[in-house]
């Protein structure tokens, strides 16, 4: 029987994902791997069936997720990452709002709750940019794999630029500012070497401006990962 090893719902203002690990488990025999396990990605709209913008997510998420994963430690099994959009109007903005002091704990709606409690921090302010979506699954789907003690060799995350037509660069952009935007990139970094481990744009824009929004992106990054340590030991200490 498939169990949730870990839910985590990055949350607060007008987007969040929640975000369930399954596995290791058994797999079909015509999706087994003998070298190592298969990772599967479903991304669920908050309303409706999954249409062709979720499949092409969820193909960009899995990719990424399989660069880190090791997945030869867990041969012939299946793990199952879980997206589903609870609301989606917004992008996320870093660092995260720290908890107030003396706050009580709270009960959980999930036995493991990493990011839905404010008293974690977590409080990741949206914006309005639906393209921001991409990064918030990504943040939420290696926040999730890692709570649930699944094996990688680094974390990652996402980030999203914007190009105006001045050629400023944004990072975080709001619905308006990527509606007026020359191009929209979105990049997922590990946070051993800020390797990039995907991207996927949109707009015109030369070498030297994506070499640009790559840099910014993995400057930003640092606030990310800092942010993820900071969660975990908020969150295992009070254990």
């Amino acid at each position: 029987m498939k169990q949730v090893l870990k839910e985590s719902l990055p949350a607060n203002g007008d987007t969040s994902v929640l975000a369930g690990v399954y596995g290791p488990a058994e797999v079909k025999v015509s999706k087994e791997i003998f070298n190592k396990a298969t990772l599967e990605v479903t991304l669920r709209p908050k309303i409706g069936l999954p249409g062709v913008a979720e499949k092409s997510r969820e193909r960009l998420i899995r990719n990424t997720c399989e660069a880190v994963v090791l997945g030869a430690l867990h041969p012939r099994t299946s793990i199952t990452v879980v997206l589903q959009v609870v609301s989606d109007a917004g992008s996320v903005s870093f660092p995260p709002r720290p908890p107030p002091p003396g706050s009580p704990p709270e009960s959980k709606a999930c036995a493991s709750d990493l990011i839905s409690d404010p008293e974690l921090g977590f409080e990741a302010q949206h914006r309005g940019s639906p393209e921001q979506l991409l990064a918030c699954c990504l943040n939420a789907a290696c926040m999730a794999l890692v709570d649930a003690g699944v094996p990688m060799r680094a974390l990652f995350c996402g980030v999203t630029c914007a190009l105006d037509s001045d050629g400023t660069l944004l990072l975080d952009p709001t619905a308006k500012q990527e509606k007026e935007a020359r191009a929209v990139l979105t990049f997922a970094l590990d946070s051993v070497e800020r390797k990039l481990l995907m991207s996927t744009t949109k707009g015109l824009y030369s070498d030297a401006e994506l070499q640009q929004c790559l840099a910014a992106a993995q400057a930003a990054s640092q606030h990310v990962f800092r942010f993820y340590r900071e969660s975990l030991q908020r969150r295992y200490s009070k254990s």
